[in-house]
Parts: C-alpha cells; structure tokens; sequence
C-alpha cells in the first residue's frame, strides 16, 4: 500500500500483523536528538573551485542537514539537504503545509540572524530541538522563541502524520 510516497509496511507473519509506526519512530528521533552529541550530521564536503571544504563548518551550519536528515529517513521529502531554502522547496513539494501553532514534530523556520535562517523541530510545550549555531555545533533542546531572543517564521505540518 503507498501513500503519499511513503510505503506503509504492514506484514502478516504466523498470526502476527506488524506495522510501521511512523509518527511514533519521528517523533522519536526528534525527541532523541536532544539526548547528546550527534556528530553524524556536523559535516557535508564539497569541492569548490578546486578545494575541499566543509560547507557546514564542523556543525555551525547544520540545522538544514539535520532536519531533512530525520525527514528522509521518515521519507517525508525526497531528498537530503544543507539549507533552510531547500529543505523548505522539498517539504513543500511532498504536503507540507503551514499551522498557526506549533505541535509536536511540526517543523520550525525561525527568522535570519547574521546571515543565516535556521529550522528544527517542535517539541510541545514552548520547546523545541534544533542544531545548535553555536561553537558546539551539536543538535540541543530549547524555548520554541530561544526565550525571545529569535523570532518563529514559519510552522509546518504533514498530514501523513495525523
């Protein structure tokens, strides 16, 4: 059975019927990525103009490979990604739409900050987990708003997860 680009694993085996979770695995690595230090998503290579560099810098610009990372491994959009602008495009085209509100695992975009958007995810209750922008460079746990201090652009949700 497809829906919606994702296949919905449902096996029948020996009188047992087994199922995707696919909310609760989502919301789960959400939820996990606040745990600790991830160093799977700090970096992303790419030759330009004849040298090899780091575009995420060890992790400062990590958030846009971290959120379409949990994304397509829920195959919620089509494809990995390094920036806020494409992992936005991808979203859009696989049913992601705006809230008003945030809920858990809806998908934050808060406003530019020395020349860089950021996204991550809702955790309910005012917080959220993103990658942080810092010297850390690792994913961490935080007011929805960074206490005021960053202003919510937009919040996305899929339907596919109701």
């Amino acid at each position: 059975m497809k829906r919606d680009g994702f296949q919905l694993i449902s096996i029948c085996y020996n009188a047992f019927v087994v199922k995707l979770l696919l909310k609760k695995n989502y919301l789960t690595m959400i939820h996990n990525l606040a745990k600790g230090e991830i160093h799977i998503f700090r970096n992303l290579f790419m030759n330009i103009d004849g040298q090899d560099k780091d575009i995420l810098e060890d992790g400062k610009l990590a958030c846009g490979k971290v959120v379409s990372s949990i994304l397509y491994l829920n195959k919620l959009i089509s494809d990995l990604h390094a920036t806020v602008e494409s992992t936005e495009k991808d979203m859009l085209i696989n049913g992601w739409h705006e809230i008003n509100d945030p809920r858990e695992g809806a998908v934050i975009t808060w406003e530019r900050q020395n020349g860089h958007r950021h996204i991550g995810f809702s955790l309910g209750n005012n917080t959220a987990v993103s990658n942080g922008s810092n010297e850390v460079g690792f994913p961490a746990k935080h007011h929805i708003t960074y206490n005021n201090a960053r202003k919510i652009e937009k919040i996305y949700w899929n339907s596919i997860l109701d």
